[in-house]
């Protein structure tokens, strides 16, 4: 296929990076000007055309719709007996927010968000929080895609916005939103100081009918990291949880006296201790001393709060991964993964079990990215409230009452896919086996094969439902999960093999389960695909570049490709020195080089790359992909496209309006179905 791509110029430009001479010759598709504008919209055009050429685009997007009814939804926030939550309608309408005595009971309607946008879309509630009297509601709008999203505080009776909310912008919802206090008066939040660009933010306190101060928690000098204020009902102490992957309760405060300030609590932890506050203690789940981790409590009067030698030991290291706990009445309730699938078991105030809670299927509980975002639980309530799906059926909502057997159904799964789910292992070059899931529906061997992977961050990828890959196993594919070192799916010690400068043992992981699949015959070279987004948007990139030879497709979606032109971004600058290596030091700043996608393309054959970025992503900015996009179309020898689609009004997907997320999701699964030559689109089954 030879594709007319639109020509990139090249610059001199060299990056002096600790002494380490680079050069950038696409440095100019960083900026944001109308000459890289009107470049990224004649790429998008190609895109779209190359995309779906001989395809129907409306039957490819009907199934990607038939699939999204399945999406993860939006659990509901409960407050003084009552149950808040976001009903977005039909057709591409505003979100309204609605309160009933049921967690998805028809209730009344709140406030209805429309006019809220200043753009085509209708805004996006990035969370949700009731006070704990249940009179008003704070709520996080973003309107750009871009997940940087302003407060809204609105009279739960009347429905009318209040004035007076705060000015800050927060980053994201990583730190949960606001942290009532518990008497309902005001709350703590973690927004922006500065322009999101800086990105430098910091713990405010705001009071209702009053003003919105700074908050002096003591984190440690110069920090950029997130942290989120948690507290309880019935409980004088508030804690400062910081780190968003792995976080520990830094700091202190007692309530009751409004003269005292933070105290340090646990400082100095590597580890991680995610709990709450309960009664005179912290409960949490810790893999310090546990790497698959304990439950442990830690008084607030201890003499050295930070020693593990004064910590009570309530649930001790098993053979499943203890991920977090959530508050439910008078119970904990605690998540785990059971190589990979999710169990739930009860535990007591006291921290003994009581119980286990029996769950629909082999499959995952729908929880945050990340354990510091899990802590934002607001006011407990007397169920547990959850979501559940499997890798071959959709999303149900279903509560569980302490004491009952069985839990009750809210929602039943919307799609259940004709496939069924088997388990393999491949074995990486240091002898450890790296599991992966396969689901497969009816066709015969070899069949297409998409790899989804992360192995990034301590963020565990489960065996969930997911509409994009579901539309892709409807269509005939084959989708296999990989589980690679770097992400949290088995403990600790699984996530630091492949972390900072062990980065490349993720990719060796992926390797051999791409080498273990062709020479088991589950797929052939020519139908072999690779996708992941964010970190394995990178993961993407070293594979098309290191390893071309292995793929028919890659598509990376909103990806980091460029490391070293990252810590010119602030907010890369922090991810890369946190997870990737120091960029002042020569010798990390090579390594650096070794594994970054866009400083690794030489001229080759490549396969068919389809690259997809949101033109408002904070996170992996867009350039990104245009920089790896323009070097790898010059340098491609072979005949496969090199696409690239910067969509507008799209951020890095937590705050995507969901007509955009769907056009992107068509987009992707026609490449798809276009390069792997896929039987075409068919609608799942529902329940």
């Amino acid at each position: 296929m030879t594709v007319a791509y639109p020509p990139a110029r090249t610059v001199e430009v060299f990056e002096d990076v600790a002494g380490v001479r680079v050069p950038d010759p696409y440095r100019w598709l960083e900026k944001e000007t109308q000459e890289v504008w009107q470049w990224q919209r004649r790429q998008a055009e190609l895109a779209t055309a190359a995309v779906y050429a001989g395809q129907d685009p409306e039957a490819v997007r009907d199934l990607i719709l038939a699939c999204d009814a399945g999406s993860r939804p939006d659990l509901p926030k409960y407050a003084s007996g009552r149950w808040f939550r976001v009903v977005t309608p039909p057709g591409g309408s505003a979100p309204v927010v609605v309160v009933s005595d049921e967690p998805l009971g028809d209730g009344r309607k709140v406030v209805a968000l429309a006019g809220s946008g200043e753009g085509e879309h209708p805004p996006v509630v990035s969370w949700l929080a009731p006070a704990p009297d249940g009179r008003v509601l704070a709520l996080g709008l973003c309107t750009d895609g871009s997940e940087h999203n302003t407060i809204r505080l609105v009279d739960v009776a009347s429905g009318r916005q209040f004035d007076g909310a705060p000015e800050q912008v927060l980053h994201s919802a990583w730190a949960g939103g606001v942290s009532w206090l518990p008497d309902s008066t005001g709350f703590y939040f973690f927004a922006l100081t500065g322009t999101p660009e800086e990105f430098r933010q910091a713990v405010f306190l705001h009071r209702l009918g009053g003003g919105t101060e700074p908050e002096p928690i003591p984190v440690g000098e110069g920090s950029r990291e997130y942290t989120l204020v948690q507290m309880s009902t019935g409980s004088r102490w508030a804690v400062a949880a910081h780190r968003v992957g792995s976080p520990v309760p830094v700091a202190v405060r007692d309530l009751s006296d409004p003269d005292t300030a933070w105290q340090p609590f646990v400082t100095g932890c590597t580890g991680t201790i995610a709990g709450h506050v309960v009664g005179d203690r912290y409960i949490a789940v810790t893999d310090v001393d546990a790497p698959r981790g304990r439950v442990v409590a830690i008084p607030f009067d201890a003499a050295d709060p930070g020693d593990p030698a004064g910590w009570t030991e309530l649930v001790p290291e098993g053979d499943t991964v203890l991920r977090s706990l959530t508050p439910v009445g008078e119970h904990l309730y605690l998540s785990e993964f059971d190589r990979t699938f999710a169990r739930v078991r009860i535990l007591d105030r006291s921290g003994a079990v009581t119980g286990e809670v029996p769950l629909p299927g082999r499959g995952a509980l729908a929880a945050p990215f990340f354990p510091l975002t899990a802590l934002a639980t607001g006011t407990p309530a007397a169920d547990f409230v959850f979501a559940f799906s499997t890798l071959t059926s959709s999303w149900g909502v279903y509560r569980h009452r302490p004491g009952e057997s069985e839990p009750e159904t809210l929602t039943p799964p919307a799609i259940v896919l004709d496939a069924v789910l088997e388990e393999g292992e491949a074995i990486a070059p240091d002898g450890v086996a790296v599991p992966y899931h396969v689901v497969r529906g009816a066709g015969g061997d070899p069949a297409p094969v998409l790899i989804s992977a992360y192995g990034a961050a301590n963020v565990p990828l489960l065996p969930q439902y997911q509409p994009d890959l579901a539309a892709f196993v409807a269509a005939g594919g084959v989708l296999v999960q990989a589980y690679l070192r770097g992400g949290g799916e088995f403990g600790r010690d699984w996530y630091l093999a492949a972390h900072r400068e062990r980065k490349h043992v993720r990719d060796a992981d992926l390797v051999a389960v791409a080498e273990h699949l062709l020479a088991t015959g589950l797929t052939s070279p020519d139908r072999l695909a690779l996708t992941g987004g964010s970190d394995g948007g990178l993961m993407c990139g070293i594979a098309v570049t290191r390893r071309p030879e292995l793929w028919r497709a890659v598509l990376p979606r909103a990806p980091l490709l460029d490391l070293i032109g990252g810590t010119r971004d602030p907010y890369l600058d922090f991810v890369i020195r946190k997870a990737w290596g120091d960029p002042d030091d020569p010798a990390e700043v090579r390594r650096l080089l070794g594994l970054s996608p866009y400083q690794l393309v030489e001229p080759g054959v490549f396969p068919a790359v389809y690259l997809q970025a949101g033109a408002t992503d904070p996170r992996c900015r867009p350039w990104h992909a245009r920089k790896f996009a323009a070097r790898l179309q010059a340098a491609q020898r072979g005949e496969a496209p090199i696409l690239l689609h910067v969509f507008e009004d799209a951020g890095h997907g937590a705050a995507t309006a969901r007509d955009v997320a769907v056009a992107q999701d068509a987009e992707w699964l026609a490449f798809l179905i276009g390069t792997l030559g896929l039987r075409g689109v068919s609608r799942p089954g529902p329940t």
